[in-house]
């Protein structure tokens, strides 16, 4: 049947062709612009010519020529119309009597997409609505010939950190097919920020530090990219992903963003339409104006650390020069001092760490903890000179000497200012998005959304805390909460943001701790203290859960806390019964708590010269009642004896100089109220804490509270 339809075909065409001859060589008998009287004659006239002259003869022709045209054409319709029908019979037929095929009969392999379309001409008039419709083959295109770039995707996800992870991720969770495109200013794959200032230091492997792989506490190796390069596809290829994909154009820049016409501008002129914007942009870190004001040779040898080309940088520096001063005194400055303090052990690296405040973390931890990390750092071979505002910065010899308003000098080959994080808003005007006054970045509503179709998640999100009031976080859980959060509601989920977001630290793989809520030393707080084991360490936590990032770890316990009682009040009696059951009894402090001391809160830097790590700050009525009332209670470990009864409420005691906070929690008060808690070398109790800060209530006696936790179990 197929051979008789092409024999009839080819006839059609032949006699076309004969048609086209006769027609053409009247044509040429009478010229196309022939001389009739001695004028030239158009085309028209000359078909009228045509028509009267030889009109026998030509007439006949032409009729006949199409009669026989239309005869065959239809006849190749009614074969071409009934060939799908006929093959089904013949294939059933050759089904009832199967015969070997001949050789000639043998389709030839890498059939094109013409003789397929063609072998199936009965699908060929199905619509995508019918029922057995069958889409054409996908036909990719020439990549080569692609821009670098896709001009629209539905999925652009502005910064390549942790928040743009946890979204894509998120949206890959609820729309499988999802076309994603990040864009980041860095050269690097989206990556983890916390093992830069932490484990990658430890590191023992040069060839690994290369490669940005790091140990953990418990030797077990990773990278610090969150997905191999497989994972991800080009750029250019994205729009042609039918199952979806997460491409990465490093390197470049969203300069602006146009919400009315859903348009992204980039730094190299190209626009990309989408569907849904996420701005994780985060934050660069801050600068001092004493170094912003040296001359160029000084800030050559002055490092901003933020991100891998800052640690790859430092890393080879501090390999090849004798002395290094870190400004600032939070977690980064903190972290990199213990980090490089080690080092210096090694190397024979000189370590100086300078900041305004009386010890380190002291914006954020009770006087005598911040004492006692202080005398930690120390310990790790860090000259540590607190109270030490940074008045200049000058080159002498080759050095940079650092000069402070006390009249003490330090000089160094390399200086790191770690004194905080400034949120990345440039997207702002353009976009017509509000800027939080006090606390900075982009101000979203409970969904995290700062305009329509436009999201914001990260260090750059200014949220409003049900809690704790509108607040703005700078940490590792943050971003991950926050970026997934924004990723659901990209795809239509519409859920508010209620997660309380943890943040840890870790002075090396013995000292470590966990916080949540508002955490500054001008509350009232009071700390629940109990003796340290060899489980109660970063490094036994580690070893445990096999995983470095705590946020990951707390959250593998959330299962395990699903039981947890509704009530945190109602579970504190039945939880310190069965403590005091399973507890040895030299493990019960006999003073749980002590009489409070009272003492001098921390004494305000100026902005420029010594800047917090985290903007979250309390209510301006929680900071006057501190200064007014700035009362620190702590609890600390005394000689065993029986617990005391509710008749008799323990008395607050002073903590003593030379005191061990082994393990403990402390509890950062309003009104009986608490707002703030560091899990002090207390691991996975996150949820507890949540649960508290998530009912509000008074609480009179902390000690049963702290009970929740079980730190006195060895």
């Amino acid at each position: 049947m197929y051979r008789s339809t092409s024999a009839i075909l080819r006839n059609v065409r032949s006699l076309q062709r004969v048609f086209y001859a006769r027609t053409q060589q009247k044509i040429n008998d009478y010229g196309f612009l022939h001389q009739v009287h001695g004028k030239q004659r158009c085309p028209q006239f000359l078909c009228r010519q045509m028509s009267t002259q030889g009109a026998d003869k030509t007439g006949q022709n032409i009729v006949i020529a199409i009669g026989a045209a239309s005869l065959l054409a239809g006849g190749a319709y009614y074969v071409y119309t009934n060939h799908g029908q006929d093959s089904q019979k013949l294939q059933k037929t050759e089904e009832v009597t199967p015969t070997p095929p001949t050789v000639s009969e043998v389709p030839p392999p890498q059939a094109t997409t013409e003789e397929t379309a063609e072998s199936a001409p009965a699908l060929s008039k199905l619509k995508p609505e019918d029922e057995g419709w069958v889409p054409p083959p996908y036909k990719y295109p020439d990549y080569d010939s692609l821009p670098d770039l896709p001009g629209h995707v539905p999925y652009l996800l502005i910064g390549g950190g942790t928040a743009s992870f946890a979204a894509y991720r998120s949206i890959r969770s609820k729309d499988s097919k999802a076309q994603i495109l990040i864009v980041t200013e860095e050269e690097n794959l989206p990556y983890m920020r916390p093992p830069l200032s932490k484990e990658l230091w430890f590191s023992e492997d040069r060839e690994a530090i290369k490669q940005l792989k790091f140990k953990q506490w418990n030797g077990r190796e990773r990278s610090i990219y969150f997905e191999p390069p497989a994972f991800y596809c080009q750029p250019k290829e994205l729009p042609y992903k039918e199952k979806g994909g997460v491409a990465v154009a490093t390197g470049r820049k969203v300069v602006s963003v146009n919400p009315m016409e859903k348009k992204a501008y980039l730094d190299n002129g190209w626009e990309i339409y989408y569907d849904k914007c996420l701005i994780a942009t985060g934050g660069a870190p801050r600068n001092l104006r004493a170094f912003e004001k040296a001359d160029e040779e000084v800030k050559k040898k002055t490092t901003l650390f933020r991100g891998i080309k800052d640690f790859q940088s430092l890393d080879s520096i501090t390999q090849n020069i004798e002395s290094i001063a870190i400004v600032g005194g939070g977690f980064l400055g903190s972290e990199l001092a213990c980090a490089l303090g080690k080092r210096g052990r090694d190397t024979g690296l000189k370590v100086y760490q300078v900041y305004p405040e009386k010890g380190n973390m002291a914006r954020v931890l009770p006087e005598y903890l911040s004492n006692w990390t202080t005398e930690k750092v120390k310990g790790e071979g860090v000259e540590v000179m607190t109270q030490a505002r940074v008045k200049s910065a000058n080159l002498d010899d080759g050095k940079v000497v650092i000069s402070m308003h006390n009249g003490e000098q330090v000089k160094v080959d390399h200086v790191i200012v770690a004194v905080g994080l400034e949120p990345n808003t440039e997207l702002a005007k353009s976009a017509g998005l509000e800027i939080d006054d006090v606390h900075g970045g982009f101000r979203v509503n409970s969904e995290l959304e700062a305009r329509s179709n436009i999201w914001v998640a990260g260090d750059a999100s200014c949220f409003y805390d049900i809690r704790l009031g509108r607040r703005r976080v700078e940490h590792h859980d943050h971003a991950v909460v926050s970026g997934r959060l924004a990723g659901e509601n990209m795809t239509g989920a519409g859920k508010p943001y209620w997660h309380q977001s943890m943040f840890w630290s870790d002075l090396g793989p013995e000292v470590g701790y966990e916080a949540i809520g508002i955490i500054d030393s001008s509350l009232p707080t009071t700390g629940v203290f109990a003796k340290a084991t060899a489980k109660d360490t970063p490094k036994a936590v580690v070893e445990e859960t096999g995983e470095s990032l705590r946020s990951e770890t707390e959250s593998a316990v959330v299962d395990q806390t699903a039981s947890t009682p509704e009530s945190v009040a109602e579970a504190a009696p039945e939880t310190a019964q069965e403590v005091a059951v399973q507890s040895p009894p030299e493990t019960v402090p006999a003073e749980p708590v002590h009489e409070a001391a009272t003492t001098e809160p921390v004494p305000e830097a100026s902005p420029a010269e010594s800047i917090p790590e985290t903007t979250e700050a309390p209510a301006a009525e929680a900071v006057s009642d501190a200064v007014a009332e700035p009362v620190t209670e702590a609890v600390a470990e005394a000689t065993p004896a029986p617990e005391p009864s509710e008749e008799t409420p323990p008395v607050p005691k002073a903590p003593e100089v030379g005191e061990d906070f082994g393990k403990g929690v402390i509890f950062y008060m309003k009104d009986k109220v608490i707002v703030g808690m560091v899990l002090w070398n207390v691991f996975n109790k996150m949820p507890i804490a949540r649960q508290i800060l998530k009912e509000g209530k008074e609480h009179e006696d902390l000690n049963e509270v702290a009970k929740l936790f079980n730190i006195h179990e060895s």
